[in-house]
């Protein structure tokens, strides 16, 4: 990750001081010509802060996000809503803190491993594991955000670094996170249909 992409987030996090409010299109904006990597990460980040009605809003994005996959376009774009959601100052800084420690945290653990995996060619399955990941992180279950943006965090990761690695713990947190709901649901319904 290159030292202009921190410095224009270090920027973006004074600029959210001075103007109390920032939107996530101006987060995206600063990641300039970012691939679809640097995107699952903008996006997943914010689910697992505690931003009311974020997973909601940005479940949109990651679904728009899937089809540009599916569709393998090469710069993908926020849509209107999702790049007008606003942030507060304090919810902003800690947007761009948390980036920012991915980033670096990245760099250090990341590198181009099992490249094969993040071939171009693999675009579409990807596509399909971020829609199934928007989808969980859809629905209005307690905490049931972590594993899916998880999982797109490191699938991000691993599209911008090519790390084979990073993609296949993706895969696993993503299986591990359609079972848990899954699993979830099911019981909901049994222990509902048991109370009924």
């Amino acid at each position: 990750m290159s030292a202009d992409l921190l410095h224009r987030l270090a920027e973006l996090a004074d600029r959210a001081r001075q103007r109390d409010t920032l939107t996530l299109g101006d987060v995206a904006d600063a990641h300039e010509d970012a691939a679809h990597g640097a995107m699952l990460v903008m996006l997943a980040v914010p689910c697992v802060l505690p931003l009311p009605g974020a997973g909601t809003v940005l479940s949109l994005g990651l679904i728009t996000l899937a089809l540009l996959m599916w569709q393998r376009h090469t710069t993908p774009c926020l849509p209107d809503p999702v790049a007008r959601l606003r942030l507060s100052a304090p919810a902003a800084q800690r947007l761009v803190g948390v980036l920012t420690w991915c980033y670096r945290w990245a760099e250090r653990l990341a590198g181009e491993r099992w490249v094969a995996l993040t071939a171009p060619r693999h675009q579409r399955w990807m596509a399909v594991v971020v829609a199934c990941m928007a989808g969980l992180i859809f629905l209005p279950i307690p905490f049931g955000n972590l594993l899916p943006a998880a999982a797109l965090v490191l699938l991000g990761v691993g599209l911008m670094f090519r790390d084979g690695v990073a993609v296949s713990l993706a895969l696993g947190t993503a299986s591990l996170a359609l079972f848990g709901t899954g699993a979830l649901l099911a019981w909901t319904w049994q222990w509902g249909g048991q109370w009924l």
